[in-house]
């Protein structure tokens, strides 16, 4: 029983980490479930949700349905993600907009890290695999280039984002919240989180089950059938993805909406022209966040295989 317990406050521990990962945007969950040991495992238990527990919970067998699942896996996991983006949101807000330097220090440092490891996966680096990790980075760092766009707050597009954004916060190395920036939803659903907006949050949440149940079948035929070319694209995501999260940033441009009002900032990235204090703190955060993956890693090798919860 103590062991069992064990596990779910892990799970837990992990979703929680994804759920912070998920809040910032440039910063993946999936990657975070990756560098955790827990990503094939998260794929496989959203997989289960399929058309035979329809059937069953249909039929009102309950009890059969669930078992269809792996909801033990799930469950601990999900508690986790949701605690993290209800008790963080307002936390990184601030952060973010007080000490920006210092927080994307500190995801540099981790997703720096986390391309090392996921590297560690292939056992020969072959020109294929070169090409689409070069191919993935290419792609999230044109995407991260994009201007914020303004958009209706309408439900339809409400939950179309939610689809979108849970689709990407599966993938390691693309940031389901900087979809939503991109989108132009954001701050938009981080105030609904904020302000416990049900409705809002209800229709995205809606939107994001859609997606991820929808998505979550390719991702996985992906791994069965090209599973060094997914890796090799994945680990392209997150190197591109460093264009989102380096520290220095200065606007270049200001959008407005329909009201002209102030909506979004396009920044710029740019180096420091000198050493100065901020610079060496910042440089230990990033060395901070590198460190914290290196050795979630090393921990994740030794009980990558304690949490499958079916067991």
């Amino acid at each position: 029983m103590k062991i069992f317990f064990n596990k779910y406050i892990v799970l837990m521990l992990k979703g929680f980490c994804m759920g912070a990962a998920d809040v910032v945007p440039g910063v993946s969950g999936g990657t975070m479930a990756f560098i955790l040991g827990i990503y094939k495992a998260l794929i496989s238990s959203i997989k289960s949700f399929d058309m035979i527990f329809v059937n069953l919970l249909f039929s009102l067998k309950i009890k059969e349905a669930f078992n269809h699942t792996d909801w033990k896996f799930l469950l601990p996991l999900c508690t986790g993600i949701l605690a993290a983006v209800f008790t963080l949101a307002k936390i990184l807000s601030w952060l973010l907009q007080n000490t920006p330097v210092l927080i994307w220090s500190f995801f540099f440092g981790l997703i720096v890290a986390s391309i090392i490891t996921v590297g560690r996966r292939f056992k020969k680096w072959t020109f294929e695999v070169i090409l689409f990790v070069f191919s993935g980075a290419a792609t999230t760092y044109f995407i991260i280039g994009i201007v914020p766009a303004s958009t209706p707050h309408t439900p339809f597009f409400l939950f179309l984002s939610g689809a979108l954004a849970i689709c990407a916060m599966i993938l390691p190395g693309i940031s389901g919240s900087f979809i939503l920036v991109l989108l132009g939803k954001y701050q938009h659903i981080l105030e609904a989180v904020s302000n416990r907006d049900i409705y809002v949050l209800f229709i995205v949440a809606s939107g994001a089950g859609f997606g991820i149940i929808a998505f979550v079948r390719l991702v996985n035929w992906l791994f069965k059938r090209y599973h060094d070319a997914t890796i090799a694209l994945l680990s392209g995501l997150m190197i591109g993805s460093l264009r989102k999260v380096w520290p220095w940033k200065k606007a270049a441009k200001c959008l407005t909406d329909t009201h002209h009002m102030a909506n979004q900032m396009h920044d710029i990235n740019f180096i420091p022209n000198c050493w100065s204090k901020e610079v060496s703190i910042a440089l230990c955060f990033a060395i901070t966040g590198f460190l914290a993956v290196l050795i979630i890693d090393f921990m994740s090798k030794k009980n990558i295989h304690t949490f499958n919860m079916q067991d």
